[in-house]
């Protein structure tokens, strides 16, 4: 459920808005949503650009794999050996 915010704007800023809203075919609140979404889209943009390029350059290695089920049964000896698990 979405909460109220009221704000206090200058006459000169609400006819913009009014103008940029009307020119989208959008109210005035509904336009003042999709700015306030755009800018924390922004604002949160370089934290996910920073995560998305040190993925793109982890796929750029070749790191040794192996099958799932090999992987997960030498973990499961590894426990086994040092009595952590049995």
């Amino acid at each position: 459920m979405g909460r109220r915010l009221q704000i206090i704007i200058d006459d000169g800023a609400l006819r913009e808005v009014r103008r940029l809203a009307e020119r989208e075919q959008v109210t005035p609140a509904e336009w003042v949503r999709s700015a306030i979404r755009d800018r924390m889209r922004r604002l949160s943009g370089p934290a996910r650009d920073r995560k998305l390029g040190v993925i793109r350059a982890a796929t750029e290695h070749g790191f040794p794999t192996a099958d799932i089920d090999e992987m997960l049964a030498e973990i499961g000896r590894c426990y086994v050996a040092h009595g952590q698990r049995e």
